[in-house]
């Protein structure tokens, strides 16, 4: 198999690997890059990251991807298409966490439009979600710049923390 999984102008979406534990490290603990999660991760946490992913692509294909950039081969941050569970039912799911650096350079735009694609050409999904917390005003923007809609809310637990998330709904014929 080959690590890539999907292609865009200006990067790839790679599978994660075990290789990749300092990289995700250097995002999942960077207390600016994970505000809206309102946590850092521990090692030990990363490394949980690494294996739930791993579990990811063996049962659907689908997870987190790191994101390489195409001319200079540095790891941007990592973009998701998954499946979610909420109030009992299974949504397709898009995500993305960028390092600082990268933010407000279209990176993340790019992605979820790229893993859109994506879910409604390859899987046949008639639609996707986006869980965004109500205060990460750059995330809702990438989702309405889709032409994705609020559709409801809910409580997620993050770490034994009661968050909300919004949902935001993209459907084929949006």
């Amino acid at each position: 198999m080959s690590n890539i999984f999907l292609k865009t102008e200006r990067f790839i979406l790679r599978y994660l690997t075990q290789e990749d534990f300092e990289e995700l490290k250097e995002i999942l603990q960077d207390k600016d890059v994970m505000y809206a999660w309102e946590y850092e991760f521990s090692d030990n946490d990363v490394q949980n990251w690494i294996d739930k992913n791993l579990e990811l692509y063996k049962k659907y294909n689908l997870g987190y991807f790191l994101m390489v950039e195409n001319i200079s081969g540095k790891i941007l941050g990592q973009a998701a298409l998954m499946p979610e569970i909420i109030d009992q039912h299974k949504y397709y799911e898009i995500g993305y966490i960028l390092k600082k650096e990268y933010w407000h350079k279209g990176f993340a735009t790019e992605a979820a439009k790229a893993l859109k694609n994506y879910a409604f050409n390859n899987l046949n999904l008639n639609e996707i979600i986006f869980e965004i917390r109500p205060n990460n005003i750059s995330s809702r923007k990438i989702a309405e710049n889709l032409n994705a809609k609020i559709t409801g809310k809910f409580i997620k637990n993050v770490s034994n923390k009661k968050m909300l998330h919004l949902i935001y709904k993209l459907t084929r014929c949006s």
